[in-house]
């Protein structure tokens, strides 16, 4: 439920620029969140294995989906880019448009190392080597994973390495 109003408060976010006209700004957390939209959590049943080969389907539907959704953007965003390049007299709205895409852009690359991300994690799937943590190897768990499907470790790990991380650059 918290997901899915959040997307809603995403989509909803605008901007106005210099030339008056109102665009609607999709933001970079909006179209991560879209891997949420139209997700049924998986319903585990009683003595079922983990990363069964429904399981295994069930991610492998989710982290699709959700890297189709940032392909989809990442077509938006170069037809945007043409559609609205202009060569404004004014320099203060060519200083606004170049600002946006170059925004765009950086999100866009953001985007890219996600989509890599999530490729070599659909390749896990497929060679039956996910959902485990890299660094102990116990099961991640259905829901963290659910939560982030990208995740290579499980909580207690992941929170371990952000504290070192904190003690080392705090």
């Amino acid at each position: 439920m918290a997901a899915k109003a959040k997307a809603v408060k995403n989509t909803a976010t605008t901007k106005k620029t210099t030339t008056g006209t109102k665009k609607t700004n999709a933001s970079s957390q909006a179209s991560v969140d879209s891997q949420f939209r139209n997700f049924t959590p998986y319903e585990l049943t009683k003595g079922e294995d983990y990363m069964n080969a429904d399981q295994l389907k069930h991610f492998h539907q989710i982290l699709s989906n959700w890297r189709l959704g940032l392909m989809e953007e990442v077509d938006r965003t170069v037809n945007h880019m043409q559609d609205e390049a202009a060569n404004f007299p004014d320099p203060a709205d060519r200083a606004t448009q170049e600002e946006e895409f170059s925004i765009e852009l950086r999100t866009r690359d953001r985007e890219r190392k996600l989509i890599k991300k999530i490729d070599q994690t659909i390749e896990l799937v497929d060679q039956d080597e996910y959902g485990y943590c890299d660094s102990c190897g116990i099961e991640i768990g259905i829901r963290r994973l659910e939560a982030r499907p990208t995740a290579t470790q499980c909580v207690d790990c992941k929170s371990l390495d952000e504290m070192k991380e904190r003690q080392i650059h705090g």
